[in-house]
């Protein structure tokens, strides 16, 4: 559990969620495209047409290194060039491996649905900012979009918010073996290549032709 200069970051809601997940993925498990797809109860965050040939599945953690090193370094210009071009579909699902990831999608949930990549844009981007005092760090970053301090408070205690989190999470663990962050699925097959633009652009220009 992280303790702040105030508080504990999540006041028992995302510790409780964390503490409930269970890894049980069998190895010969394979992905089945259709469930994939299938959005968690909580709803998917979807960017670029449905009707895209190719649609990219990111399971990644808001405090995770990597998963913003992907983000900065690879998925900002991607998104440029093949989401907002309507070429790629892309759903980001949220897993959170410590307290401060929690907390960071909590605060993105309950966040109006048209913040919510602009507050991904903000994790990753200030990730080393925010992550070392994630209370009050997230608190700054609540309060620069509109939300009172009463109202990120209550989010981060809101049970449900956080076990719909954990639901998706698990799910990526038990059913599609997602244990390292960030993991990609590219047309429901796992993208094992080296995370640099011009991989992922080899990877995916054949599947566009």
């Amino acid at each position: 559990m992280i303790h702040t200069s105030r508080r504990d970051l999540l006041v028992g809601a995302a510790a409780l969620a964390l503490a409930a997940a269970t890894p049980a993925f069998a190895e010969d498990a394979k992905v089945d495209l259709t469930d994939l797809l299938t959005p968690p109860k909580e709803g998917d965050m979807v960017l670029g047409p449905d009707t895209a040939k190719v649609t990219i599945v990111e399971y990644a953690s808001a405090s995770c290194p990597h998963c913003a090193a992907f983000y900065n370094d690879v998925f900002v210009q991607f998104r440029k060039d093949y989401i907002d071009t309507g070429k790629v579909k892309f759903i980001f699902r949220e897993f959170p491996h410590n307290d401060q990831a929690m907390g960071a999608f909590m605060l993105a949930r309950c966040s109006a649905k048209e913040k919510y990549f602009p507050l991904v844009d903000i994790f990753f981007k200030t990730q080393q900012k925010w992550v070392p005092d994630a209370y009050n760090g997230l608190k700054e970053i609540a309060k620069q979009t509109g939300m009172s301090a009463e109202d990120f408070d209550k989010c981060l205690k809101n049970v449900d918010v956080a076990k719909g989190i954990m639901e998706a999470r698990d799910k990526g663990d038990k059913s599609y073996g997602v244990k390292g962050i960030p993991t990609i699925f590219i047309n429901g097959k796992l993208w094992e290549g080296e995370r640099t633009l011009d991989d992922l652009k080899k990877y995916v220009d054949p599947l566009l032709a």
